[in-house]
């Protein structure tokens, strides 16, 4: 497939995660959790999820000034079996906690087959798809959702209130050529999106919100005057009950076994957190899997398409593809990143890292 930049000053991958790492350290995060916090906003970046990449840098750092996000320590384990583990994140930052989660799955499918670990006080864990091909690379399926029990902008199907979080859910797939990448949300969009096109007084493609009376618009700007409208889940207005029913599926992977949701007190912006890998191997074998999952891949490439579609896209295969190309020819961030960042560069004593140039 093909993929493209558009126009605008580019920067080094490297030099990217250098800079976040480096404001995350002068703002007192240790070192090897800076490190992965930095590693995983900027590869989302590199797959194109700029709403979710290090356009949430800023928000991390202020958590960090405020002592909202901690700083040090390590996880509680609450409970632990030979497949599953249950964590308290204690606040600390969730890329870092979902990494070392993955980790933890990752051993215990070696020895079960299946290793399941939940989170419960996360802080927030940036992209989803970020994680999905560190298990991939492995032959290794993995399964990652969460939801934030402090936040709700999304209402439940023929309902005008709101009571979820986008939620989202990610799935990687090995195949014999690039993995299937899944990463979707049970609401129609999320809630990055709607602030980004909010302040920047643009509309959405389509009508994937609704007003406080229930009618669905492409205006953002419903979720942010009184009285506040909401998210819709996916599905919209016709079929949001497929969207509804997601959302509750993941409040039970991820509030549900924790033990931990919106049944408690909130604690601030984070997340609840389910991370699975299963190895295919203790199934029906790796040869199998790869057999059954590749003839999938190419019967999905070779479905006639729309006339206008061009051709059919697997998941991720757009995303692999700008990630391919970013980090061989410097990584377009979204116009509104590095000013954000700006104060906290001139704050903390970071400079800020030299564009490559214009594409």
């Amino acid at each position: 497939m093909s993929a493209t930049i558009g126009p605008g000053p580019r920067h080094a991958a490297t030099d990217l995660v250098a800079f976040a790492q480096a404001l995350l350290v002068r703002a007192g995060l240790r070192d090897d959790c800076a490190r992965d916090v930095a590693t995983i906003l900027v590869d989302g970046d590199l797959m194109g999820h700029t709403t979710h990449g290090l356009a949430q840098l800023a928000g991390y750092l202020g958590e960090l000034e405020r002592g909202a996000m901690r700083k040090d320590g390590a996880p509680e384990v609450v409970a632990s079996r030979p497949g599953a583990q249950t964590w308290d994140g204690r606040r600390l930052p969730g890329p870092w906690l979902t990494l070392r989660a993955l980790d933890a799955a990752t051993e215990m499918a070696g020895n079960c087959g299946t290793g399941t670990v939940v989170i419960r006080r996360s802080h927030h864990i940036a992209c989803l798809a970020a994680y999905l091909k560190r298990a991939t690379d492995r032959g290794l399926m993995m399964l990652l959702a969460c939801s934030d029990p402090a936040g709700a902008s999304v209402a439940p199907f023929g309902g005008v209130s709101p009571v979820f979080t986008p939620n989202p859910i990610a799935a990687g797939i090995p195949t014999h050529g690039d993995p299937i990448l899944l990463d979707i949300s049970a609401s129609y969009t999320t809630n990055g999106l709607t602030q980004r096109l909010y302040k920047a007084g643009a509309k959405l493609p389509h009508p994937w919100v609704q007003d406080a009376s229930g009618r669905p618009t492409d205006d953002p700007a419903v979720l942010f005057h009184d009285p506040k409208g909401t998210l819709l889940p996916l599905g919209g207005i016709e079929a949001g009950h497929k969207g509804f029913a997601l959302a509750l599926l993941i409040e039970a992977l991820t509030a549900g076994l924790t033990g931990f949701g919106r049944a408690d007190p909130p604690e601030g912006w984070g997340a609840t957190v389910f991370v699975q890998v299963l190895d295919p191997q203790a199934f029906g074998g790796r040869d199998a899997f790869l057999r059954q999952t590749q003839w999938l891949a190419d019967a999905c490439h070779a479905a006639t398409p729309r006339p206008d579609a061009g051709r059919v896209r697997l998941p991720g295969e757009r995303g692999l593809a700008l990630m391919r190309m970013q980090s061989a020819d410097g990584v377009l961030l979204h116009a509104s990143i590095l000013p954000a960042l700006l104060p906290w560069a001139q704050k903390l004593g970071v400079p800020v890292p030299a564009a490559l140039g214009n594409a």
